[in-house]
């Protein structure tokens, strides 16, 4: 059973254990949605939308508050202007140097929605200036990478999985990984099933962090059915009496399924065949093939239509297609089903201004109306509202208002019970005005207050845009071990030994051997090679090099003698040179550092008269101390002050190397020691330096009596 991963309370010791989540738009507000998340030095961007009762540079997220060059994914839950209409600003205007990426069905829409945003926003705004052009906006549609639902993509270590939303066709929540730490974000998403979305999945893992809406907070939604029941009698009551419906919508979303709805009602009442049910929107009517085409990401009740009518439930029987006002004759009863939603301008604006001063007429709004829009204030039902052609003229309003809103998005039932199965420790909520959003914080807080300073604690947070969310993971660091080295299980205590290689978050013991299958590594092995000037004998170099190393190898190359030094590097020794050569690696680069060393010093070293080129006899006219004494000028090179006399400085003396201590007895020329590195050590060191100077004459007599004695001495001469 899995635990819940609380945000540890402690200080951290390196500032990337912090979890940094800022909102640059959405922050107790509905609109230009856009959300970082920073960890272990990794950022996510979630969304980039603009403000829909704001205009130009007005509208964006406070993206000058933040580093855009640092991001390194940016995920678009879907194609609604709050939420994806200021892409085209951040790919082309700012520093953003990252990666796109949002579902199929949202990046066939995002073209033609923004195209039409682009087009919308010139005619309409007061600014000269617009946001982007529609060459901006086609250079970031070739940059966007589409995904599909429930395959993991990674980036730069950032894992992430898109799941249904319900909301709109193609929105995505998002599950996140980075460094071990799981992140939700939902989005904008509906719990609620209708016509032909799949509604909102619950992921199969566990999230540390859920980042949730709250545009409804505590509000509780009419069920389905009877909202449907709602809107078709205030329709036929309205069409009945001789007036005219008018449902602002968004171009795409909510408007499918109203259409959805209203074919199916004209199909089953014949007695309103006379009765003419409009669309205007020349996007949507672009963006219904989109429809037509991605019918297998609905839910199961259209795909049964479209499998066993044999034809598209998109393809209206009842519904026409209005492309401009000027072909449209106003003269009786009709509903029109009109973008934008929000009544800021387009049809839907200019048919509100030419029907409202009519009781007889009816607006009735199906989505969610945004504060400071047209469509929000209108709810009052003011007596009059200003017309878009400004001048401080006035349109009268006497039609009927009512809201029964279709927008796929959760009340507070749904949202609750959604956040009880993710099961998340940290509660970050988005989307959502200000009150809407301190209510549901407060309904939260009191729902899981009994788990208050446990290790199930929930904790709630409702950041204002640009306020800082901090949250510290305390992290574990797991290595899987893989390839050879996995064949048996470890036993206890034992020791693993292997490569370590790290690829973003993930860590992998492996064997040198299986570096190139488990992790897409090849090894490379360099092979140094030195050559020295030197005109000395292969004899001379291996004796200097035995002084050093003790054993030499020989080894027999082509094109002169060589020798193995403790089987790492090869000496070569040619004519007038000598080649040194090895493979590189820390501890062979430092044992022919020190063969290159002895090298050099070869033809210059006292030790090199050692040998001569034919033997020669010569009267060593030496007394046995001054032998003894040479012996120990050849000790004391090697050990120093660890040499010590014995109690008669002509019998030994003592090599003491830390705990060990070997005895050197110059009577008998033994070396006793019971650790037997030292021991054969001081022997070699011993034998090497009677060899080289004298050969001393052990019998008593000849210790007794100081006369001089006669020593035969072989001396080579070297230059």
């Amino acid at each position: 059973m899995s635990v819940k991963r609380q945000a540890a309370d402690f200080e951290p010791v390196d500032e990337s254990d912090y979890l940094e989540f800022i909102a640059l738009g959405g922050g107790n507000e509905v609109g230009r949605s856009c959300h970082i998340i920073n960890y272990k030095g990794k950022t996510v961007m979630l969304d980039a939308g603009v403000h829909p009762a704001l205009n130009g540079l007005a509208a964006l997220p406070f993206y000058d508050d933040y580093d855009l060059s640092t991001v390194d994914v940016l995920l678009i839950s879907h194609f609604h202007l709050d939420h994806a209409a200021s892409l085209p600003y951040v790919m082309t205007h700012t520093d953003f140097k990252g990666r796109a990426f949002m579902t199929h069905p949202t990046k066939a829409i995002y073209r033609w929605l923004l195209s039409d945003y682009v087009r919308v926003s010139a005619i309409s705004s007061n600014d000269a200036s617009t946001l982007y052009t529609d060459a901006d906006l086609n250079a970031s549609f070739e940059r966007i990478e589409a995904i599909d639902y429930h395959s993991t993509t990674e980036v730069e270590g950032i894992k992430f999985t898109a799941y249904h939303a319900g909301h709109v066709l193609g929105a995505a929540m998002y599950f996140i990984e980075i460094g071990g730490i799981k992140i939700l974000f939902t989005g904008d998403y509906s719990r609620e099933e209708d016509r032909h979305l799949n509604v909102a999945e619950v992921p199969t893992e566990r999230p540390d962090i859920l980042i949730t809406e709250s545009t409804y907070g505590t509000s509780t939604h009419q069920p389905r059915i009877e909202k449907e029941t709602r809107l078709l009698n205030v329709i036929t009551k309205t069409i009945l009496n001789g007036g005219r419906c008018l449902l602002p919508v968004f171009s795409l979303g909510n408007a499918q399924e109203l259409l959805l709805i209203l074919d199916e009602y004209w199909q089953n009442h014949g007695e309103l065949d006379g009765i003419p049910v409009f669309y205007a929107s020349s996007l949507a009517r672009k963006c219904l093939a989109v429809y037509q085409t991605y019918i297998n990401m609905m839910n199961d009740s259209i795909r049964k239509k479209f499998r066993d009518d044999k034809s598209n439930p998109f393809q209206f029987k009842h519904i026409r297609s209005l492309k401009n006002l000027e072909r449209f004759d106003d003269l009786g009863p009709c509903v029109m089903v009109a973008s934008p939603g929000m009544l800021q301008n387009g049809v839907s604006r200019e048919l509100l201004e030419r029907w409202a001063p009519e009781a007889k007429n009816a607006l009735i709004l199906t989505g969610y109306s945004v504060d400071g829009t047209l469509a929000k204030q209108i709810l009052n039902e003011p007596s009059e509202f200003p017309s878009i052609a400004g001048g401080g003229i006035k349109v009268p309003r006497r039609l009927y208002v009512e809201e029964i809103s279709f927008a796929a998005h959760v009340d507070y039932k749904q949202n609750s019970e959604f956040i009880d199965l993710v099961n998340a420790s940290n509660i970050i909520l988005v989307h959502g005005e200000q009150t809407n959003m301190g209510r549901l914080k407060s309904a939260l807080l009191s729902k899981y207050k009994d788990l208050r300073q446990t290790d199930n604690e929930v904790k709630v947070f409702n950041p204002r845009n640009s306020e800082e969310v901090r949250l510290p993971f305390r992290g574990v660091k797991v290595a899987k071990v893989m390839g050879s080295l996995a064949a048996k299980p470890p036993m206890d205590g034992q020791i693993i030994s292997g490569i370590l290689v790290q690829k973003n978050f993930e860590m992998s013991i492996m064997a040198a051997d299986d570096l190139k299958e488990f992790s897409g590594l090849t090894t490379s092995t360099i092979i140094q090679r030195q050559s020295v000037a030197a005109d000395v004998s292969a004899e001379l170099v291996k004796f200097h090099l035995e002084q050093m190393f003790g054993s030499v190898k020989d080894a027999s190359v082509a094109g002169g003698v060589g020798y193995n030094v403790m089987d790492s590097v090869n000496v070569l020794c040619k004519p007038k040179s000598i080649v040194i050569e090895w493979e590189g690696n820390m501890l062979n680069d430092a044992i022919a550092d020190s063969v290159l060393a002895i090298v050099l010093s070869v033809d210059a070293s006292p030790m090199s008269v050692k040998l001569t080129s034919k033997p020669s006899h010569c009267n060593a006219n030496l007394a046995r101390p001054e032998k003894i004494e040479r012996v120990l000028v050849f000790l004391d090179s090697q050990f120093g002050s660890a040499v010590e006399p014995l109690e008669n400085p002509e019998d030994g003396v003592y090599v003491k190397i830390d705990e060990h201590v070997a005895t050197v007895n110059f009577r008998s020329m033994d070396v006793i020691c019971s650790y037997e590195p030292l021991r054969s050590r001081v022997k070699h060191v011993l034998e090497r330096a009677v060899d080289t100077i004298l050969p001393l004459d052990f019998d008593d007599d000849s210790y007794e009596d100081s006369d001089e004695s006669n020593s035969s001495v072989t001396i080579k001469s070297e230059t």
